[in-house]
Formats: structure tokens, C-alpha cells, sequence
């Protein structure tokens, strides 16, 4: 029998300035844990996203992340209290009930990359 066991699995997201968007998840609360050749592994506890040198044309407009989490609320305040919607001027929408049976928001980052991020609701 194959051992198909998966450790991890890791979106490579989109940024438009580097520099920029590692300061954006840095100040969000992620932790850079390393970096080289392009890329920076970014993670929050088990969480986890490389994030990329590169964005062609369009992608990072058409690129979203979702983020389960078990207190949207705590999270949202967080997003608030970091200040990151000012100093990168970017868009957070308030905390919805969604017919999926999930409360989320949304984030985008300073490319463009929208992270919805949503806690399960009964």
C-alpha cells in the first residue's frame, strides 16, 4: 500500500510589491518564518500561505484565500485594531451571515488578493 499521507497544502499568493505585502500579513499577525528566491512562508499557527515576488496581469484580482477560523468576531477585531485597512489602504466589509451556514468578512490585501474569512455557524 502507498503511503499518500499529506503534510501540508499551500496556496502561492500573488503581491504586486513584495516588500509591501510582507509588511501587510507581518502587521496582520502572520509570522515570516523564512524567506529566499522570491518567496516568503508566511503562517499563523497551523495556517499557512507562501507568498510570491510575482503577480501577472488580473491574477491577484481574481485570487482569494478563505480563512477558517473558530471566532470571526475575534478576528475581525483584530483586523480592526492592527490598522492595516488605513496604513495600505485597503477594503474590510463588515461580518456577514451567509446562507452556507458561515459568518465571514472580507479582506483584500494591498495586490488585490481577497481573503474571506469565516467561522461555521448550525
Amino acid at each position: 500500500m502507498a503511503n499518500l499521507h499529506i503534510t501540508e497544502i499551500k496556496a502561492f499568493v500573488p503581491s504586486r510589491d513584495f516588500e509591501v505585502s510582507k509588511a501587510f500579513y507581518r502587521d496582520l499577525g502572520f509570522t515570516m518564518a523564512s524567506e529566499g528566491g522570491g518567496v516568503a512562508y508566511f503562517h499563523f499557527g497551523p495556517a499557512s500561505f507562501l507568498l510570491q515576488d510575482f503577480c501577472a496581469p488580473g491574477l491577484a484580482e481574481n485570487f482569494m484565500m478563505h480563512l477558517l477560523v473558530t471566532d470571526v468576531q475575534a478576528w475581525w477585531q483584530q483586523v480592526q485594531d492592527s490598522g492595516v485597512i488605513e496604513r495600505y489602504q485597503v477594503r474590510c466589509t463588515p461580518i456577514e451571515q451567509q446562507p452556507w451556514r458561515m459568518k465571514d468578512f472580507c479582506l483584500s490585501d494591498p495586490a488585490g488578493v481577497l481573503w474571506r474569512i469565516g467561522q461555521n455557524t448550525d
